[in-house]
């Protein structure tokens, strides 16, 4: 590790203790300045320490990453995951384990994942031009406010017309964001590293109710009619209302999301059963 690079550590707000847990680590690893410490609410993708950022340490579980990414992404600075959360999918070393194992992350040589993400555009129908865009690891999802109503969603691929969706929402999802709001509406779990994008739709109302998984250069376009109000939300913490009027196109990022791993790619498959509790039945007995 250079000692002219930083080393950023950002913490989740939800759990008490992750502070107090991050200050110290840093306390134990001696990084003296060589660090910078931010909550999830604090982080901004301007911040004008990212540009000498080698790596981001991450405490929480996976909302923590996902709020890291949108910071992380634009600089291509690797996330580290401790697991503080109840589930963890990105993350990649836990809590018990973080004082022995940082070090090896930061001073050997990782291999980096990189992970497809996608982009959301919003724009009035009557103008292409976009009002403003987004970029997410997990999902891009349309769905009604408060009120329980179906929505009607037209949607298109590469701007044909697939079809009306009347449903509670539509969910576009990377392949990282397979295991997440888009496994629990019915999804399917694919291999993080695949070029593809999902389209899922939530609670669909007489239509389909398949997902479909995509090339991953694939345009999704998305408009909502309603008589109730319509919700933007991406990666599950930003949420904007949408204007009657408006189209989402959803589109390969030109960003990616980057990884510190050493455990093999195929340990995703078992992380993802133990997560999941599903349960592992012992191998049979054979007898000869």
């Amino acid at each position: 590790m250079s000692t002219d690079s930083l080393i950023g550590f950002v913490y989740t707000t939800r759990v008490p203790d992750a502070k107090e847990f991050v200050e110290s680590l840093v306390s134990r690893l001696g990084l003296g300045k060589r660090k910078w410490v931010s909550s999830t609410d604090d982080l901004s993708d301007d911040d004008p320490f990212l540009a000498d950022t080698l790596a981001i340490v991450t405490v929480g579980g996976d909302g923590t990453i996902l709020r890291t990414v949108r910071a992380a992404a634009p600089h291509g600075i690797p996330i580290l995951g401790i697991n503080l959360g109840r589930v963890g999918f990105m993350t990649e070393i836990s809590v018990v384990d973080a004082l022995q194992q940082v070090p090896i992350y930061l001073d050997g040589s990782p291999r980096i994942e990189e992970r497809m993400m996608i982009q959301a555009s919003v724009s009035d129908s009557s103008d292409e031009k976009s009002r403003y865009s987004i970029h997410a690891l997990n999902d891009v999802v349309i769905t009604r406010g408060s009120l329980a109503r179906i929505l009607d969603i037209d949607a298109t691929v590469n701007r044909i017309p697939l079809t009306t969706y009347r449903a509670d929402g539509v969910i576009v999802a990377t392949a990282t964001g397979s295991t997440g709001y888009a496994l629990s509406a019915g999804g399917p779990i694919i291999s993080p590293d695949s070029n593809v994008l999902l389209l899922q739709p939530i609670a669909p109302h007489m239509s389909l109710h398949t997902g479909l998984v995509m090339d991953g250069n694939s345009v999704i376009g998305l408009k909502a009619y309603g008589d109730t109000e319509v919700i933007l939300s991406v990666d599950g913490y930003l949420d904007t209302s949408l204007r009657p009027e408006d189209t989402v196109v959803v589109t390969k990022s030109p960003y990616v999301a980057k990884f510190m791993r050493m455990k093999p790619a195929s340990v995703f498959y078992t992380n993802l059963f133990d997560r999941l509790g599903v349960k592992k039945y012992p191998a049979p007995l054979i007898s000869t």
